[in-house]
């Protein structure tokens, strides 16, 4: 079936629909990743957006229900250029076009993803339309204007608190949009965890006594949870805080710092990253369209990773508070493992002293 994609700028894109068709509209950004289409489907950091892949075969090895990293895909909408309708591979239990129906999720293909990229590149990241229907100028507009992602984390946030039983550190998790495999990472480590919902007030946190607080990824602008940030607050200098990507960006609003969109993001599993300290280069996977600024960090705040592509800030550390946050990806899921050790400098931030602050 003939679909067309409307960027708010003009531009259309004709190819074929597929998947669950029914019209969407969403921010289109797009995923530099050759693999992982699975994983991006379900990542709840992707709630509100349309992606398009810019590998030009997607679903070649299908879908599995071992690599989800949330319940159902989160996507608004998916753009490949060609979907593969015969996956090999020995995990595969069904291929893309399914689960996007069963997710009810619209997919297009056929159209040149790599000039769509370039568009965002060039102008930035735009809302979009996907239609099956011939649209009006009126309805269009109609459309774009009353889309928005404000409520973004209060959709993909756990909506009660949920217990993992562990023998190590008790980590007290806040979900703003958390990765399977972020639990499983820390799970894997002996963690016991207490997941709370977004909204959570600093109070119920550190009433069940973790050894530390972990501020988890997430959808959408950081400053539309203006609540989560003052809970946060309230909890810098009594418990050992480490946060990743959302997670990293509340934290420096908490600390006094500021946080600002890029211009088109940096989504796929290729982003190389420098340690500060140790001057080493690894490959992160990223998925994040807000960054936190140089300008507003505490002067007890230390860098301490560097984006090699554009300079942006990647992780930070206290030095007065044991605080330790970074902007990529460390569990994957996909992409590289070269930074699957930060899940045990976070271990290390926490376990020092039992968990007790130096201040």
């Amino acid at each position: 079936m003939r679909a067309r994609l409307i960027l708010e700028n003009g531009t259309v894109f004709h190819g074929r629909a597929f998947g669950y068709l029914k019209e969407t509209v969403g921010e289109v950004v797009f995923n530099t990743g050759m693999t992982g289409y699975q994983e991006v489907l379900t990542d709840p950091s992707y709630y509100g957006q349309i992606v398009t892949m810019t590998y030009p075969l997607i679903g070649n090895y299908g879908i599995n229900l071992d690599d989800m990293q949330s319940k159902g895909a989160k996507v608004r909408g998916f753009i490949v250029r060609e979907k593969c309708d015969d996956p090999s591979n020995w995990r595969c239990e069904f291929e893309l076009d399914t689960y996007l129906k069963e997710n009810r999720i619209l997919g297009l293909e056929g159209i040149d993803t790599r000039a769509l990229t370039k568009i965002i590149r060039n102008y930035g990241t735009m809302k979009g339309i996907i239609t099956l229907r011939d649209l009006t100028d009126s309805q269009i507009k109609l459309q774009l204007d009353g889309f928005n992602n404000n409520s973004a984390v209060k959709e993909v946030t756990t909506k009660e608190v949920q217990v993992e039983d562990g023998d190590g550190l008790h980590i007290a998790m806040m979900d703003f949009g958390i990765k399977q495999n972020i639990i499983d990472s820390f799970k894997s480590r002996g963690c016991k965890l207490t997941i709370f919902p977004a909204d959570a007030k600093a109070e119920d946190v550190l009433a069940v006594k973790p050894d530390g607080v972990f501020l988890s990824n997430g959808p959408g602008d950081p400053k539309d949870i203006p609540g989560s940030i003052e809970e946060i607050k309230k909890i810098v200098g009594k418990k050992p805080i480490t946060g990743i990507c959302l997670g990293h960006q509340l934290l420096a609003l908490a600390l006094g710092g500021n946080t600002e969109k890029l211009k088109f993001g940096h989504r796929g599993a290729n982003h190389p990253v420098k340690d500060m300290k140790t001057g080493k280069i690894m490959i992160t996977s990223q998925n994040h369209g807000y960054v936190v600024t140089d300008e507003g960090l505490p002067k007890d705040v230390s860098v301490t990773h560097i984006n090699m592509n554009d300079n942006t800030i990647e992780g930070m550390r206290h030095n007065k508070y044991k605080i330790y946050s970074i902007q990529f990806h460390p569990e994957a899921c996909p992409g590289p493992y070269d930074t699957d050790g930060i899940f045990d400098e976070f271990i290390d931030t926490m376990n020092d002293q039992g968990g007790k602050l130096d201040a």
